[in-house]
This record gives C-alpha cells, structure tokens and sequence, in this order.
C-alpha cells in the first residue's frame, strides 16, 4: 500500500478526521504527538460524504461516528480486518487514487482491555449501541474468548426495553454517543439493574468520566474510558499514514499528558478559605480560564436583568433556590476542559455537583482553619457559626476531593503545593 506522495515529505500530507460533528475531537492533539502531517476536521453531512471521498483534498483520514460503515461503498480495497469486521475507520488515498480502508479501532480497543487487565475470557458481555465500533468490540471480545456477546440497540431482538434478559452480563461495552460533550451527564443504561457486572468500558472519552463510569465507580465496578483507546488507534493510524512503525510506549505517555492537560482544576471548600484568590493564581501560571461559581451566578443575574446579589438570593429565594441556580451554573461550566474552577462553599451540599465537577476534573480541598475564615457577606457563615459549619460541612469537602491542601502558608506557597500535587495525580 503506498500514498499518493511516494516523493514528497510527511509534512506535505493532509490527513483528517471525517465526521458529523466533531468540535469535542481530541484527535487533531493527538496526531500532533504522532507525526508532522497535518491534520484538519472534516465535519461533513451525509449529503456531502460521497463528494468528500471521491473527490476531497486528503491523503488519509481517520472516521467517526456516524461514518464508520457509510463509507465503505466508496472504497475499492480494504484490509482483512476491516473486511472481517464490517467497519472502517482509516481511510488511505492510494496512488491511483482509490480509496484502502482499515480498522484501527481493533488494535485500539484492544489496547484498552490488555491496559485494564480485565480477563475477558469466559465472561458474558454486551454492547451497547450497533454503529461501526460496536462491530469491532464485538470482534475484539469473540477474540479474547468471551462466552457471548449481545448487542442492544434500540429496535433489534435485544433492546433496551428487554435488558432484563441480560442482567447478568459481566462486562459492558458502551459504543453510543450517550453522555458525550456536550449532553454529558446522561446514560444508556442503569448499572444497578447488572448485579455480577466485573467492568465497564465507555468509548466516550469527552468527557473523561462518563455518567456511566460515575455511576460504576459508586458500585465499585472497574471502569475505563475510551481515551487510551483513542490514543492507540491514532497510533496505528499515523503507521498507516507515514508508512513508519511508531514505538507503542507512546500511547501510555500520549494519554497521560491528554489527561493532564484537559482535566479542569476544582477547588472546594468553606467559605473565605482562599478558593478564588488561589484559583486566580493558578489560571495565571498555567495559562488556563478562571472561572468562579459566585461570580457565573452574579453574571447571569445581571444578563437576566434582575441583578441580585448572592445575599439578595438567599433572602428572596431561600438557601434551596440558590443551590439550584448553582448547580446550573456548575453544570454548564464544568462541562469544558483546563479550566480552574472556585467553587461556592456550599456547592458540595448538592450530591449532583459531584458528577458534574468530577467528570473533567481534579477535586482540591481547600483547607484553612477557622479561624482565618472571614464571616462578613457569607450568610450561612453567620447564620450557623463558622466553627459549626465546617464540622457539618467536613465529610462532604473530604469525600468530593481527591487532594486536601492545607491553606495556611502564603498564596504562593498554597499555588506552587497545588501544582505539584496536580502534576503528580495519578490520571
């Protein structure tokens, strides 16, 4: 197989990914680490798809959803493995000009259950969803010597109306686009309803913790995102691409800086503990948004012309009206990826603030002791006492965080023991 450049440099080929919607796709970081092609999107309709691929300006492009077996018509080879599989997801402009297409997915998924250490074998799984990449996970799973595996989709035999027929399915597989940026927060399924369930893997990689992993992480199931496997199979696409061989260590060390790169930074914590000055200092130094949850609620009060301030809120509408304006605010910001978020002291009191801050995140506790804490324009802080606010609030600071800090040095000792831990954080 060769390209249609055999005498030019690999900074000459345009490669891409063709998709429907693609403004939440990693990939063009991705290939950024992998190689010196360049490397655009292609959001297309289904209506522009044959034009593309007959006669679109690419040397080779990588296909998501919805593309993964719509494109196969057009392609005048294929691999043995795309073929066996029936879903294509790199397409390569030969130099007759036809189309080869391949399946990376295969290599990358099966990246990520090696990674996991999941043994696959024996086991009952299902699939979620019946796209292009529930064929390869099928695949990849037969392989690895499941004992069987059933897709459910929305109309076939097995659907979601009738899942009670495979309640005891052990591992499950999510390849729809359910809980993926931008309607995070949303899952196919109830984990509860699968008692013997071992681990659970989401393709979804945007964003990072799925309302599916979320919830197997409350039941202690093992779960993984798809990321990893979006690295792996950008791996064997720039192979695919540059005709080189690319060491595999890449993958691990691609993620892991993916990870740390687009996780948000979330501080929590009592009120006047430190959280905005030291969120401030934090975005300055690692180049990355500030946003503070008091201040999003300020603005949208002015935007919606009533112009309230938080006391003006708690007095109008009580402490469970305000909350509620919060956990909106918190919901859309926390979406997004490398932000430094400062939380309202009170944010942790509403259990739903958890999914929504854990998904894209890493969780600080700010620690500051009592005494140091300013009680003026805090209206719980004057209302229930300091010192008996935060014995209540404690276990709910300390079971959202995944780091405590204490903030009882200077801002800038406070900012430089945050980066680190950050830095080291196992993602």
């Amino acid at each position: 197989m060769s390209l249609n450049n055999d005498t030019t440099t690999h900074k000459t080929l345009l490669c891409g990914l063709l998709g429907k919607t693609l403004g939440h796709s990693f990939s063009p970081i991705i290939h950024s680490y992998l190689g010196d092609y360049g490397y655009r999107l292609f959001e297309k309709s289904e209506e522009e798809l044959g034009e593309f691929l007959t006669n679109g300006d690419f040397h080779a492009i990588n296909v998501t959803i919805p593309y993964k077996k719509a494109v196969i018509p057009y392609l005048s080879k294929m691999s043995d493995e795309a073929k066996r599989i029936g879903s294509v997801n790199t397409v390569i402009r030969l130099s007759d000009g036809s189309l080869f297409g391949d399946n990376t997915d295969y290599f990358g998924f099966s990246c990520l259950v090696r990674k996991s250490k999941i043994d696959i074998k024996g086991k009952k799984a299902i699939i979620l969803g019946n796209g292009g990449a529930s064929l390869t996970v099928n695949a990849v799973l037969c392989d690895m010597g499941a004992k069987s595996v059933t897709v459910i989709s929305r109309s076939g035999e097995d659907n979601y109306t009738n899942l009670s027929r495979h309640a005891d399915a052990q591992i499950i597989v999510n390849t729809t686009p359910v809980g993926m940026y931008p309607n995070n927060g949303s899952a196919a399924i109830n984990l509860a309803d699968f008692s013997e369930c071992v681990a659970v893997f989401d393709l979804i990689y945007n964003p990072a913790r799925t309302a599916l992993m979320l919830e197997a992480d409350r039941l202690s199931i093992p779960n993984y995102g798809g990321l990893l496997m979006l690295v792996a199979q950008a791996k064997r696409a720039a192979e695919l691409f540059t005709d080189t061989k690319i060491d595999d260590m890449l993958i691990d060390e691609i993620t892991s800086k993916l990870l740390k790169d687009t996780q948000n930074i979330v501080l929590v914590g009592m009120p006047g503990s430190g959280k905005s000055t030291l969120s401030k200092m934090l975005a300055e130094k690692l180049g990355r948004e500030f946003i503070d949850t008091d201040e999003e609620i300020l603005k949208r009060e002015i935007a919606s012309g009533r112009r309230r301030s938080i006391p003006d809120i708690f007095t109008e509408e009580g402490e469970s009206g305000f909350r509620k304006i919060e956990s909106e605010v918190i919901a859309d910001i926390a979406k997004q990826s490398r932000r430094v978020i400062a939380t309202g002291g009170g944010a942790v009191t509403q259990s739903q603030n958890y999914d929504a801050l854990k998904q894209n995140s890493v969780i600080f506790f700010i620690d500051r002791p009592t005494e140091l804490l300013p009680t003026d324009g805090r209206p719980l802080s004057q209302s229930s006492g300091v010192s008996a606010l935060y014995e209540a609030r404690l276990p709910l600071y300390i079971s959202f965080s995944d780091i405590r800090v204490k903030n009882i040095c200077s801002p800038e000792e406070t900012v430089h023991e945050i980066i680190s831990k950050f830095n080291s954080f196992n993602f």
